[in-house]
Parts: structure tokens; sequence; C-alpha cells
């Protein structure tokens, strides 16, 4: 919804947020778009009802129905370190905890030393990290905490930041602390008020008088700024992240048209204002591939004459930079389908960039999911993409960063393909070879990631957190297995979970995913055979899957049937359930994938 992405009018949100949420349970009724639902406890340090109502619209934009918990006014400690019936009924799902500097008990006082200074630091990081503890240890959910914002004021003026006695330098080692406790614990998470009030600006984030009134502990034009980021957090922990860039080249990666200005008349570098913001965008689009985005080019134009633009000498950008390249005169929009399609990924993944407003509402309305962002000046177009959080990062793998690289080889799979008439003959030439394995510590991060990121392989649309993945993992009863893929263009890396839940003589599956870089490969029969293979060593003689239809994941609807499974029932939601009976009758699926031995 327009009216909740960036740039915002937070006073908008505040005074119309009933019909904010009517709009949006509207929508998502019309369209048959089932809301993925997560318990969310608020644990407070101050007041947090309109947080609370706020948080509710940002995820509703995201495809969540959110329930929540919200602790007393500042008990957010107490709820946690003492047994609360109505809060461990709750069971949350995710754990917010809005805490600030109003929070902190023992600030260093001037006429203090340096161990009564660090005495005072470690106390009061102490005192959260037993919460966290606690909280991680009782109830398995995400942690999502807030650093420290910096005073309004500094005592000591600008030697706040580098004496121990200042409070801007106490905050920053608090915060320093509360991030070495995040990189050590996996399902545990930052919100970062200290950028969000440096950016939106400390004095409009503070208001005195709604402290002093209500509690507040941030102006109530800075709460939406606060819950959309925690949106953006939790939208990214499961899998709703956007996966690439569709973008115009014309007055967006450079000032000027290409075929009236030439390579050398377009704005680009750094003898002009314009030109100079204009290498900063593309520098700022060219590190997104760095971390595993798609970069794709949709442009009107001559395609011979968009490339001109990318050989300037100034251009951050080439060529090689980009996986789809459709520079033609057709609709944009069908020219994102086009991409998706060879990319294997869906055409809402996409964000679209144009400076063109025509344009922007034309892919809006022709691909509802896309992100559109609203661009004003060149030297705005960073901030205005940036601030959505299209792309939140809570985790980077070793996948993540080769993402680029796999996608090209995928290219090259596929004009490979083209040349065969028989899809089996194509699939030997591959020359695949897959490790299919327990998942281990080492695989458990990604395997993670995975599992919340797939959306049309996916059989039963469950998303989970590293926490569930962990326990699943331990459990003896249980088989979890990931699945890497190799082949002669190139490394995969790790493309398929599936978590298998032991009960007696029947394995049920609970979750398989598979990334869409490899659907079609036969991935699956070789994944289904090393279950059986792993069933039979536990005694387990049944395998029972399930599938729930999603508005993604038809591709695998009959998928069951088609590895012999016997369908046992159908509901009217679309459920369907399957049946394997493991036997000495049972043959190898698998043909043309070679297994390595681990």
């Amino acid at each position: 919804m327009r009216e909740l992405e960036y740039p915002f009018e937070s006073q908008y949100i505040i005074r119309k947020k009933r019909g904010i949420k009517k709009a949006l349970l509207a929508y998502y009724s019309d369209n048959g778009t089932a809301l993925q639902k997560k318990k969310i406890a608020i644990l407070g340090g101050s007041t947090t009802n309109d947080i609370k109502d706020c948080m509710e619209l940002f995820l509703l934009n995201h495809g969540f129905e959110p329930e929540f918990y919200e602790s007393d006014y500042g008990q957010y400690w107490q709820d946690v370190m003492f047994d609360n019936e109505e809060l461990d009924r709750f069971a949350p799902d995710i754990i917010y905890i809005h805490t600030s500097n109003r929070n902190i008990n023992e600030w260093p006082q001037i006429t203090d030393n340096e161990e009564v200074i660090e005495r005072k630091l470690l106390g009061e990081y102490e005192r959260f990290k037993v919460m966290w503890d606690k909280a991680e240890e009782k109830y398995k959910a995400v942690i999502i905490q807030n650093n420290m914002e910096n005073p309004a004021y500094r005592l000591l003026g600008n030697m706040e930041a580098t004496d121990s006695h200042g409070r801007i330098n106490f905050i920053n080692r608090l915060n320093q602390l509360f991030y070495e406790y995040c990189n050590a614990h996996k399902n545990f998470y930052i919100n970062d008020i200290n950028y969000l009030s440096a950016s939106f600006g400390l004095d409009k984030w503070n208001d005195e008088s709604y402290w002093y009134l209500y509690k507040y502990s941030l102006s109530l034009e800075a709460v939406p700024v606060l819950c959309h980021n925690i949106a953006n957090i939790i939208k990214a922990l499961y899998g709703k992240n956007k996966k690439a860039f569709a973008l115009d080249m014309d007055n967006t990666l450079w000032g000027g048209v290409i075929s009236e200005e030439g390579a050398d008349g377009i704005k680009l570098g750094p003898d002009t204002p314009t030109g100079q913001a204009y290498s900063d965008f593309q520098r700022y689009i060219k590190s997104h591939k760095d971390r595993g985005i798609l970069l794709n080019i949709c442009s009107k134009n001559e395609e011979a004459v968009a490339k001109e633009g990318l050989m300037n000498s100034y251009s951050e950008l080439k060529e090689d930079d980009f996986l789809g390249f459709k520079a033609n005169w057709n609709e944009k929009s069908n020219s994102i389908i086009e991409i998706a399609g060879e990319l294997n990924i869906l055409p809402e993944s996409f964000v679209f960039v144009d400076d063109n407003p025509v344009e922007r509402d034309l892919v809006k309305n022709r691909i509802p999911g896309a992100a559109v962002p609203e661009l004003s000046t060149v030297e705005c177009y960073i901030k205005e993409i940036d601030k959505n959080g299209y792309f939140e990062c809570v985790s980077l793998s070793t996948d993540d960063v080769k993402r680029n690289e796999m996608y090209k080889s995928n290219m090259l799979r596929q004009t490979e393909q083209n040349k065969y008439t028989d899809y089996s003959e194509f699939l030997k030439s591959l020359e695949m070879t897959a490790e299919i394995a327990a998942i281990s510590d080492k695989e458990m991060e990604r395997a993670t990631q995975l599992s919340n990121k797939c959306n049309q392989f996916n059989l039963t649309n469950k998303k989970i957190s590293s926490e569930d993945m962990n326990n699943i993992c331990e459990n003896d009863n249980n088989i979890a297995l990931y699945g890497k893929l190799k082949d002669k263009y190139g490394d995969n890396g790790l493309v398929t979970v599936l978590l298998g839940r032991g009960e007696k003589n029947i394995c049920y599956i609970d979750l398989w995913v598979m990334s869409c870089r490899v659907l079609k490969r036969d991935m699956e029969n070789a994944v289904i055979d090393k279950l059986v293979e792993m069933c039979r060593s536990k005694g387990i003689d049944t395998i029972r899957g399930y599938y729930n239809p999603s508005s993604k994941n038809g591709l695998v609807k009959e998928l069951y049937g088609q590895l012999g499974f016997t369908k046992t029932e159908s509901r009217d939601n679309g459920d369907t359930y399957w049946e394997l009976k493991i036997d000495s009758g049972y043959i190898s699926k698998n043909k043309v994938i070679t297994m390595e031995e681990i």
C-alpha cells in the first residue's frame, strides 16, 4: 500500500490507521490471499499502544496477520524474569523488547572513576543479558531488541563521545555489548533505533511533553518509522524480501536520453553535480549485486544503443553486471515477467526502478506485489529505495554472495537445453552431482534461510526460525536433510531442505523446499531416495506428506503423486495428503544425478 511505503506521512498513518487496516484486509479478502499468522509479544520500557497499532499496519502490508501480547507499562523485564501466565499461554513467535535510553538505570557521574563506570556499564548489560537468556530458553522465539539512541542533550559537549563519563560514550559501549551478544545468538536481532533516531533527527525523535504526559519514549511522529523498521526485520526473517532489481536506464542510471545525446553526452561522472549523483547511484545499485541481489535492465530503448551507455568510461555498471537485459519497446511489465521466467523467480520478487511515473503506475497495476518506489530527483534515489528496506538483511551466507554467478550459470544451462529434444538427455549432459545428508551446524543458517525464502517449490508453506531448525535437527527421531547440487556449469550451493518428523514407524514430511534455481533437474528424485534410505535405517516403513496450496506453489501440487505416493485424503481447502509405503520393492527414482559420498 502506497501510504505505508517510504516516504510516508507519519501523522496521516496515525490518524487514519483504522481506515488503512480496513483497506488492507479488504484487499486481501478480495484477492483470496492467505495471511501468515504470527504471535508477537511487545515488552515495553515505555508506553507502546500506538506502536502496537502501527506495527500491525506495516505487518499486514507485508502479508502477515499479527496477534499481539502487550506488557504493562515498564514491565518488560519482569514479564520475562518472573512467571507470567498470560505471556506463557500466548507462546509468542516473536518478542520485541521496546526499550530506550530512558531505561538505563545507572549513568556515569562526573565523580565516578573508571572502575565504577565499568561496573555500571556491565551492570546495565547484565540486566538485559539475563532477560534475553531467559526469554531464549523459555519461549524459543525470535527476539528483536532495540539498541540505545543518543540522549537529547550533551552535558560535556563534544567530549560526550570520547570521555568515559559522557552518556554518548556510555551508550556506544553498551550498544557494542548488545551487538556482540547478537552475533553470538542466532535468533536475536537488533532494531537499530540509534540509526533511526539520527536519520529521523534526534530533536524530532524525542518529544519531552509526550514522555512526561504519556511516558512515550519517542515522538508520535516517529512511531511509524520505528514500526516500519521492525516490520522489515520480521518480513526478512520469514522470506518476504525482494530478490531483484528491474532498472530503467535513461534518467535513472544516467542523466539524459542515450539515443539523443550519445554515450559521451549523458550525465555521468565527476564533471557535474548531477553526473556525480548518478555515479553514486550506480555504485549503490552495484553493491547490491555483491550481496546476492539480481540486477536486470528493463528499458524502452534499442538494445545496442542502450548498451552504449554502459560503455561510458564513468559507468560503474557494465553489461556483465546484469542477468536479464530487456531493452525494447514492449510494455515494461511484460519485460519483467519475461525476466522472471528466465530467472525462475516470481514477478513480484522485483523492485522496479524508473524515473517515469507513468511507467511506475503501469507496473504497479499489472504486477501486484512488485515493489515500485516513488522517485523524485537523482539526489534522493538512494534514500528513496534504501529506506523502504526491500532487501533487509538478517543473515549473509556464502550462497548469497555467489547468487549472481549461480543465476548466470543457470542461463547457460537454459541455452544448452534448447539444443536438446529429449529432456532426459539434456539432464544427463549437465553431469550433475549431489550431496544430500543430515543438516549439521555448518548448514544450519543457510538451511533456515532457504526454508523461509522458497515459494514455488514449497509443499507446506511453513516458515521456521533458527531455533526451530536447531530443535528439529537435535531430535534423533527426526530426519533433517539438506541437498547441494553441482554440474558442469558450476556449483548451485545448498538448494533443498526436507524436514521429516519421526513418530514410531512413520516419517511425516513437515517441510520440503527447493530453490527455484534447480527446478526440473530431478533433484526431488535424489532427495526422496535419500529419505527412503534414512527411514529404513531408523526402522520406518511409511512416509507421509501433505500439500498445502498457495497462490505460488501450484508447481508442486502433484509432486507426491509423481514420486509414487498414494493420495489418501483431499480437503475442501485444497490440502491433499499422501502416503508412500517403503518395502523391498521400492525402486530408486534418481537416474541422472551422481551422488557424492559424505
